[in-house]
């Protein structure tokens, strides 16, 4: 097959004309996504290559965005063939890029804000880590994730996981331990300046910080009740590994104080529900222990059965092969799972396996990637197919008061962001 290239002679004022457009037209051709209309749930999964962030619009225009995940520049591993790159390009850092789609996707006819900001763990890629080459605020603190997010656009209410338990991160022995401190982790050094970040806001803007409180549905809420949608709420799953117990607001705990079993197990879990539409998402939780063996006393184990089947889910750990363990999986069993990722790490090849297994659950599943890195190609190989998109910002629309949902992706290279494909329409169960 011959290839027909185009010579474009530029040099006459008519055939510049013509050019000009003519790119004009390629350009307005874009298809794009339409705009949020009241009604309309919509779930943005944002991808920076620097950890993850979901924008949400509620179908009143309350907004809410979950993690703001902000990876350092100096660290080798985020500018190795191993991590995803930064994107669409690197003239803004991560969190300022999560603001640049925010500003293109939130309600116009709203306030400029964000009405809720949950934070489901303290690890860089999901809130931010500090570095040398970290911007100082004018109140001396050190901006990174969603402190950056927060300057640039305000936050009413920043929900996160607390400080005191299972262990006091404010303790002066805690925060003098290694693993809180060592580049691998940083979460106290990072924590620090977050937390100097909620003081002066708190005085400044008036900013509200809250730790999750599980089982509720009155903290998370609609923030425009006249328009009335009944059939939406916001349940608060876990949190530090205390649990739901599925009646009112009861709870128990899978950790007791001075019991730090590492951060993710300690991830906020909230399950969004719309008519009949629902929708899970669990932070780093797991559910597969160090011999690769499920876990029945994991975090993952234990929300299984109050969680129980949805719509959509994102993958726990990002798919990493210590999650969704085989008894979580057949009892969520979603129509869609949404992998958000940024390493060749990430899926697990028996992740995958277990996910796209008609043995753990019947009925079709569609998965979608926010990247898929060349060394996670290589080892999954043939399935590979099994992926509807493997790269791109995913978009979950739910319309018809949560009867039915769309799956848009969007072009994570452009700064346009225009539609590469549209999945849908699922019918919700």
């Amino acid at each position: 097959m011959s290839t027909i290239r185009l010579k474009w002679n530029l040099s006459t004022p008519y055939t510049f004309y013509a050019f000009f457009l003519g790119m004009l037209f390629l350009n307005a051709q874009k298809p794009m996504l339409s705009k949020w209309q009241e009604g309309f749930l919509d779930i943005h999964h944002i991808n920076t290559g620097r950890g993850d962030a979901a924008f949400m619009v509620f179908p009143d225009g309350t907004t809410l965005l979950v993690d703001a995940g902000d990876m350092s520049e100096t660290h080798p591993r985020t500018t190795s063939s191993r991590n995803a790159p930064l994107v669409p390009n690197n003239s803004k850092s991560a969190p300022q890029w999560i603001v640049d789609y925010i500003d293109q996707f939130r309600p116009k006819n709203q306030k400029r804000q964000l009405d809720y900001a949950l934070i489901t763990h303290y690890h860089d890629d999901h809130f931010g880590e500090v570095d040398s080459l970290r911007s100082i605020a004018k109140e001396g603190y050190q901006l990174t994730g969603i402190m950056v997010v927060g300057m640039l656009i305000p936050i009413k209410k920043l929900i996160d996981r607390g400080f005191h338990f299972p262990i006091d991160l404010k303790d002066s022995e805690v925060q003098s331990e290694e693993r809180f401190t060592s580049d691998k982790y940083g979460m106290i050094p990072t924590l620090k300046e977050y937390w100097k970040y909620i003081d002066v806001q708190s005085s400044a803007t008036g900013l509200e910080n809250e730790a999750l409180k599980v089982g509720h549905t009155d903290q998370i809420v609609l923030k425009n009740d006249s328009i009335g949608y009944p059939s939406f709420l916001v349940r608060n799953i876990a949190s530090n590994g205390t649990i739901w117990t599925g009646e009112n607001t009861n709870t128990y705990s899978l950790f007791t104080q001075g019991e730090y079993p590492g951060e993710n197990p300690l991830s906020n879990c909230i399950r969004i529900d719309y008519g009949k539409f629902n929708y899970f998402t669990g932070g780093d939780i797991s559910g597969v222990n160090r011999m690769g063996q499920m876990d029945f006393n994991s975090v993952e184990s234990h929300i299984a059965p109050i969680v129980g089947p949805v719509d959509v889910a994102t993958l726990n750990h990002h798919g990493n092969r210590d999650s969704q363990n085989p008894y979580y999986v057949r009892a969520i069993r979603p129509r869609v799972w949404i992998q958000q990722n940024w390493t060749a790490d990430h899926p697990g090849e028996e992740v995958l396996r277990r996910i796209t297994s008609k043995e753990l659950y019947p009925g079709d599943r569609d998965i979608f990637s926010t990247v898929m890195l060349q060394g996670a190609k290589d080892v999954i190989g043939g399935r590979l197919n099994q992926y509807r998109s493997q790269e791109g910002h995913i978009v979950v629309r739910v319309y018809d008061e949560g009867d039915k949902y769309d799956v848009f992706i969007l072009n994570d290279k452009s700064e346009e962001r225009e539609i590469l494909a549209k999945h849908g329409p699922y019918t919700a169960r």
